[in-house]
């Protein structure tokens, strides 16, 4: 009994490293928000596929304009029609899911032009969607976890400014920075932002990008592109795909048991490797990837 006893404090110590290790985790994270047929939040969340959930977008913002959401087919903000996802996002987080709100998109009136924009915009942010007070929350009392940086236009300017000014709130409340470059480096508008290593998550999109996506099989291009985004100043990086192949025109599509097999095995090994993340739940929903992938991830 006595080098049983002896035999398991030794173990204690292993048993502890490894459930640090598995609190850490890897995961999916998956846009939704842009298609009124992929279903409701908490259904999303529901489904216990995605560790991450960013809501897709605020589009209007910078150059005077009064700061807009857009999502298209689930509410319609500008009547206030959107405070009631205030529940879904609370279903989502005690369920263990991350929710953002994204910024910027691929179409959208979005810049931003100052310093100052850059830290009115984020004060906008921390009392309308995060810790601070506001009468007018568009997406109701919930307060979300962070911000998505899906900057593809608006100028490449003071979005280093923006990620700064939303990381000084975390001194009241944590605030989670994520960020979706494109996938060819440095990502020309998002690349001042990305090196100031405030970004928690940094989801890389490889698709709509020939020179470093998956292609005809190939994937040399990708994991080569892998490669140099996992030395970015990140605590981790995430394979951005698409979830069906309508979902990137532009190419990059993986199959899921190329990924399985060939994609990760290989980013896996990285120690900044943070999971997979998803364009978009509509086209999950139609071509069930999440499904087939998650117990690779």
């Amino acid at each position: 009994m006595e080098s049983l006893s002896k035999a398991s404090l030794l173990l204690l110590p292993l048993l502890f490293l490894s459930l640090l290790s598995d609190s850490h985790g890897e995961g999916i994270a998956v846009y939704w928000g842009q298609n009124g047929g992929e279903g409701s939040l908490a259904e999303t969340c529901n489904t216990k596929n995605y560790q991450f959930v960013n809501i897709a977008f605020l589009s209007t913002f910078g150059n005077g304009q009064t700061p807009q959401l857009n999502l298209a087919g689930h509410c319609d903000p500008q009547s206030n029609g959107c405070t009631g996802l205030s529940s879904d996002i609370t279903t989502c987080q005690n369920g263990g899911v991350k929710v953002l709100l994204s910024l910027g998109g691929g179409a959208g009136s979005y810049s931003l032009n100052s310093a100052e924009e850059a830290n009115q915009l984020a004060t906008y942010l921390w009392d309308n969607f995060l810790g601070g007070q506001s009468g007018s929350r568009p997406l109701g009392d919930a307060v979300l976890d962070g911000i998505d940086f899906d900057i593809e236009s608006g100028g490449r300017e003071h979005w280093d400014e923006l990620a700064r000014a939303l990381s000084g709130f975390s001194s009241q409340r944590k605030v989670y920075l994520s960020a979706a470059p494109q996938c060819i480096i440095p990502d020309e508008r998002l690349d001042s932002a990305i090196q100031t290593g405030l970004f928690d998550y940094v989801w890389v999109q490889f698709y709509n990008n020939p020179s470093c996506q998956y292609s005809s099989g190939n994937t040399d291009n990708l994991i080569s592109s892998w490669n140099q985004w996992i030395t970015v100043p990140a605590t981790q990086v995430f394979m951005g795909l698409p979830a069906a192949e309508a979902a990137a025109p532009s190419g990059g599509f993986v199959p899921s048991d190329v990924l399985i097999s060939q994609v990760l095995p290989k980013i896996k090994q990285s120690s900044k490797y943070g999971g997979v993340m998803l364009w978009s739940r509509f086209y999950d929903l139609q071509n069930d990837y999440s499904n087939n992938i998650i117990g690779s991830v």
